[in-house]
């Protein structure tokens, strides 16, 4: 266990949390291995208006009760006690697909115009499926929000469609151009490469992402979907997806030391006489993870902290929310729940576990 030189230590015990006996008596979120939660995923809903194959069944998921999710109030006083009791400085607002929450601009207004302790006001960013994109991108752009992710698998609107279950290819390609021409920049795409469905697009979609100023993230598919849908040796690996790429484009690595916290590692993509071109990037979780560099804690929407997206237990904020618990109270209960957190996600492990709740439910 790593020691932090000069900080006190605090004897603190709270039922159903983490034992906090050795956590050292920082404000911050602060895990048992000297990592730093300062990025805050926040999911919204977890109702989603398409149906990924890898996400959720066609028929969908049973909805969380309305009655436990979190109004906007609430939502946006556990984002002020994340910023200015807990050091949070980073913000990505998830689903199922955030956009389908009426108060989504007055989050982000609000969640802007807070201040972390350096009086700067907190990256605040959104993942969306775009849906709905084309409408929205202005106000949220108004709102305060800095930049936005998009999930795009295909820009074959047969293999799309087939992803999905739902013909809507049309609608996601006018809500990036939206988001680009409101400023919400750089504008990231994120894509899940499938086995024998999408894998060969790789080399399109960078074609597509860098003919259009986006930055295209490849995402490896993770153990979070519907119940015995993944299989390690049917997932694309960064491995593979640098093979499809280097057929078509010629790639330079940044130097991993300057990657940080950052989940993607980059590449440059270079032009016949060495020009950058853009950039692509690749999430590893599963064959390259990066949880030793970890820093970020994930709220649902209905109240439940997570310190991990694989996370087996949860924390409940919504009860001592609701029941008049203070801000600092709350805060305690947060860092005594990220005090738990574990070393890895664990997808190796033997006994590794699929969390109960599937990703639409966590907020990517």
């Amino acid at each position: 266990m790593p020691i932090l030189l000069g900080v006190p230590r605090v004897r603190t015990e709270t039922p159903g949390f983490p034992s906090t006996a050795d956590r050292p008596s920082t404000g911050a979120l602060v895990d048992r291995y000297g990592r730093v939660a300062t990025d805050l995923r926040v999911s919204l809903t977890d109702r989603c208006n398409l149906r990924c194959t890898y996400c959720m069944p066609a028929e969908g998921l049973d909805w969380l009760p309305t009655a436990t999710v979190l109004s906007d109030d609430e939502v946006i006083r556990l984002l002020t006690v994340a910023v200015e009791r807990l050091g949070v400085r980073e913000i990505r607002f998830t689903g199922g697909e955030p956009l389908l929450r009426k108060g989504l601009e007055r989050i982000v207004a609000a969640t802007t115009a807070l201040r972390t302790a350096d009086g700067a006001a907190p990256e605040t960013s959104l993942t969306t499926n775009g849906l709905g994109l084309q409408r929205r991108a202005r106000g949220l752009a108004e709102a305060g929000l800095t930049r936005i992710n998009v999930s795009l698998d295909s820009i074959d609107p047969a293999t799309f469609a087939g992803l999905t279950r739902r013909n809507r290819l049309p609608d996601v390609l006018a809500g990036l151009a939206a988001a680009d021409e409101a400023g919400l920049r750089p504008v990231k795409v994120n894509a899940v490469l499938m086995r024998g469905i999408n894998d060969d697009e790789a080399p399109d979609l960078l074609d597509f992402a860098l003919g259009h100023g986006y930055q295209l993230r490849f995402i490896e598919q993770m153990p979070l979907g519907p119940r015995e849908s993944w299989e390690r040796g049917d997932m694309v690996t960064a491995d593979e997806i640098l093979t499809r790429l280097r057929e078509r484009f010629t790639l330079a690595e940044h130097d991993p030391s300057e990657r940080g916290s950052a989940p993607a590692q980059r590449w440059s993509v270079l032009s016949a006489d060495g020009e950058e071109l853009g950039t692509v990037g690749i999430i590893a979780s599963v064959s390259r993870p990066f949880c030793g560099a970890c820093d970020r804690t994930r709220l649902t929407a209905d109240g439940q902290m997570r310190d991990c997206l694989f996370a087996r237990g949860e924390y409940d904020l919504r009860t001592p929310l609701r029941r008049g618990d203070s801000d600092e109270e709350l805060a305690e209960l947060w860092r005594a729940g990220m005090w738990g957190k574990r070393a890895g996600h664990g997808i190796d492990d033997p006994d590794f576990l699929q969390p109960a709740r599937p990703m639409s439910a966590i907020g990517g």
